[in-house]
């Protein structure tokens, strides 16, 4: 067997078209790369997705969720900005729904190396328990 690609199907009640859309605007270097009406195929920065216009039957929720994994503090700001636009809502410790409420993890790059720090660890904690948005100052100075 060949390494097969696995990515994910995301299930829309007719807004796959819009989804793709909007997600390709908010994530450089991605594109719409199929469309049929039912299944939308569409790639963020290399990563494949589906979006599939399936109905009102099930509806999305935090089980799921795709972390953007950021590098600087405008970053962080950028994609938590774009995302909770036109109806996404905030949540905490870093998560966000977007306007079609798929879940989203908007990370620092750093927090798994504070994480990893037995002294450090619980007092980061402490400082995103706090947060809707991260921080990565306050992370830092925790």
């Amino acid at each position: 067997m060949t390494n097969k690609v696995v990515y994910p199907c995301l299930w829309f009640d007719g807004q796959a078209r819009a989804a793709a859309e909007f997600y390709c605007s908010v994530f450089k270097n991605s594109e719409i790369t199929a469309d049929n009406q039912l299944v939308v195929t569409f790639e963020l920065n290399g990563q494949k997705f589906m979006g599939l216009n399936g109905g009102p039957t099930f509806k999305f929720n935090e089980a799921v969720s795709f972390v953007v994994d950021c590098e600087a503090q405008e970053e962080i700001d950028y994609y938590w900005e774009k995302l909770t636009a036109d109806g996404g809502q905030e949540s905490n410790c870093g998560w966000l729904k977007d306007k079609f409420g798929v879940s989203w993890q908007i990370v620092p790059s750093v927090l798994s190396k504070l994480m990893t720090d037995p002294e450090k660890a619980p007092r980061v904690t402490a400082a995103f328990m706090k947060m809707k948005k991260m921080d990565i100052e306050t992370l830092l100075n925790a």
